[in-house]
Order: structure tokens, then sequence, then C-alpha cells
């Protein structure tokens, strides 16, 4: 099976579309694999799986880790979820900017954001599951999260209210991460420059998941 790979409006955040075996039966599909993700310029060793699930209105996020450096591959399995990716790298062009996509478990789409990025989700429907591969084992003193509603980033939530963890809710902003002495960990290598100059906290892309 081979794997679609689709440019966002973000450097680096990328929309993995699979080939999906469909009958009257039910369905198939290739979540992984190391041949075809090597061939599409997708990370190829992830060394955690985790799941979560989250009642109509839950944010989580937005959530990083430096030390390991984690990349995430996040699909949703059950229901509907907006993701989001936000650019924290020091010297990028992208600086603060966000990309977020509305995915459903019917859709079967992935979101990578590599290291460098925060991420968060936000459940549409009860119940909604989010499964992520990471590159980096968790490590809670390498760890940190930005408020959700930071106005620097104006992040565009489907939602009037969210549903927050007491972490969640006192997050540091965006400019206090870059602040941090932490926040060097992660810096824009230009060789994956963007040509894309939006300013700051400008809306990267909603993009629509495929039928």
């Amino acid at each position: 099976m081979r794997v679609q790979v689709k440019k966002t409006s973000l450097d680096d955040v990328l929309l993995i579309v699979p080939e999906v075996f469909e009958d009257r039966r039910g369905f198939f599909l290739e979540v992984f694999r190391e041949d075809e993700f090597r061939r599409a310029g997708l990370p190829t060793s992830f060394v955690q799986t985790n799941h979560s699930s989250s009642k109509k209105g839950v944010v989580r996020g937005l959530h990083f880790q430096w030390d390991p450096p984690m990349g995430k591959m996040m699909r949703v399995t059950r229901g509907t979820a907006f993701l989001v990716a936000v650019d924290i790298r020091h010297g990028s062009p992208n600086l603060g900017r966000w990309f977020g996509v509305t995915i459903s478990a019917a859709s079967r789409q992935q979101v990578w954001a590599p290291a460098g990025f925060a991420r968060g989700l936000c459940a549409l429907t009860d119940g909604a599951e989010v499964e992520y591969l990471c590159t980096g084992v968790y490590n809670r003193s390498g760890e940190s999260g930005i408020r959700w509603d930071d106005p620097a980033i104006g992040i565009d939530w489907p939602l009037s209210a969210a549903v927050l963890s007491e972490r969640d809710r006192k997050a540091q902003t965006l400019q206090e991460w870059l602040d941090s002495p932490e926040s060097q960990h992660f810096r824009y290598r230009r060789n994956g420059e963007s040509n894309n100059s939006a300013p700051r906290g400008a809306h990267a892309s909603n993009a629509k998941p495929q039928p």
C-alpha cells in the first residue's frame, strides 16, 4: 500500500492520507509501514504510542517535549477532533503560526508535526479518541505547554467554551516559553525554510479531510 503525503501551509507539518480498502465487510489500511514512510520522507522510528479519549469540548494542549525531542504522528480513531500544531522554533519564519485541521475516524488521515511544534486537540464529539505515535519517550522534566488561547498565536478553535485540565489552564504564553533557556532546544534549520511570509498568528490552514 502507498501513502499520500500532502503539504500544509505550515513548514514541516504534513497531512498523511492512507490507501484504504473498503467493501461490505468493512475496511482495511496500513497505519504504519516503514518502507512507505521512508519513501515519503516521514519518520520511521517511533518509540511510544499514546491514546486519549475526550468528551466533547475538551481541549488538550498545547503540549511539547524538548528532552528528548518528541515529534508526533496523530490520528483520530473514534469520533471527530480538531488537531493543531504551532511552530515554536527560534528563527523560524513561521514562528507562532498554527495549522489546524478537522479529522474524523472515518477520514483515517494522520497529521505529522515534528519536534519544535506544540500540539493540541479539541474534541468535537463525545468520546473522541486520538492516537499519537511519538519519536521520543515521555520525560516529565523535559516537557511543557503553551496556553491554548494565547492571543499571540490566535488559534481559531471551533468551540465557544473549552474544558481544560488545571495544567493547561495555567500554561505559559508563547513569549514566556521563548524567553526561557529551554526554548533554545528548538531552532529552525534553514534547509527547511518556507517562502510563506504570513505574519505571526496568521491562520496557516484549515484543511478539510478527504472522504
